[in-house]
């Protein structure tokens, strides 16, 4: 059947239209149907014809309420509620790290705890690498270790033990620069050098009485392998282990031939790590000794000489 579009509508129908052959009554209600809804969309067409409504003409509000300036205010309760803004939480306020210089207490009042930070639970600012530097020659030049050092040079000379320099005078010497040498290229290779490099910070951070002896001594023990880096986050202690093979390694170049042997540096190695395990343990406890034995004792005297 074909079909034809309304003018200026979206609305089709069959033309022409048919009306079904049936009485009277039929005709007329098929007709007046025909009629109301052609009626229906011309009405339709026109109104979307119209044109639209001048910027002058206000228009209308949706649920506004007009008021003249002399009509009451409204009451509160049909005032609009105020709008509520949603409250933004304070960003937590994260503490500034703290210089801490170097620890210039002492164990037992004689062994030098440079490396130790007593307070490791605020943000430490990680060491400049001239800080580190000037650790290393410190612990190098102490006047304890010094002294630990002709100690060494002094059982090692009777009996003409490693170095085997030989025996006399003049080998204790040797012997007493040797051990200097010792400790103080590891120490500059691990605190300076390697530290410096693999930005690693050569400080040992206390755990403290907060925690319980047991962990403590761990932590204490790990600490060979584990340190902070300059971020404050736990790796690989590489500066120790480098630091401790390239000082042995050094010491091959003033050591005689006959104490360059695989045995002697292992033995250094022992030496090393017993050293470093035993400083770490007495910078952790040591404190805790102190306050529970030696100031209580200070304390007690004082009183009696006040009376």
């Amino acid at each position: 059947m074909k079909r034809t579009r309304v003018r200026n509508s979206a609305v089709t129908f069959p033309s022409p239209i048919c009306v079904p052959p049936c009485n009277v009554n039929s005709r007329v209600s098929f007709l007046a149907a025909a009629v109301f809804t052609g009626w229906s969309v011309a009405g339709w067409n026109a109104s979307a014809q119209s044109p639209p409504v001048s910027p002058q003409d206000p228009a209308p509000v949706p649920n506004a309420v007009a008021q003249s300036p002399s009509a009451p205010p409204q009451d509160s309760a049909s005032a609009p509620a105020p709008v509520e803004t949603a409250s933004v939480a304070p960003a937590p306020v994260v503490p500034s790290p703290v210089i801490v210089p170097l620890n210039d207490q002492r164990i037992a009042l004689v062994i030098p705890d440079y490396q130790t930070v007593e307070d490791s639970s605020v943000p430490v600012a990680p060491m400049t690498a001239a800080e580190k530097w000037h650790l290393g020659w410190k612990e190098t030049i102490d006047p304890f270790n010094i002294a630990t050092a002709a100690m060494t040079a002094a059982f090692s000379q009777r009996g003409n033990q490693t170095p085997k320099y030989g025996e006399g005078w003049p080998n204790y010497g040797r012997r007493f620069g040797a051990a200097v040498g010792d400790f103080g290229t590891q120490n500059l290779f691990s605190a300076g050098l390697f530290a410096v490099l693999l930005h690693q910070d050569p400080r040992y951070f206390r755990k403290g009485p907060r925690a319980k002896i047991l962990p403590r001594v761990w932590y204490s023990v790990t600490r060979l392998a584990i340190c902070r880096n300059d971020s404050g986050r736990d790796t690989l202690n590489t500066s120790n282990f480098l630091g401790m093979s390239f000082g042995i390694a050094a010491s091959n170049v003033y050591y005689p031939s006959s104490s360059r042997t695989g045995t002697v540096m292992a033995g250094q190695v022992e030496t090393s790590m017993l050293g470093g395990v035993t400083g770490n343990l007495m910078s952790e406890f040591w404190p805790d000794i102190q306050k529970k034995f030696f100031r209580k004792k200070s304390k007690i005297t004082s009183e009696k000489k006040a009376d």
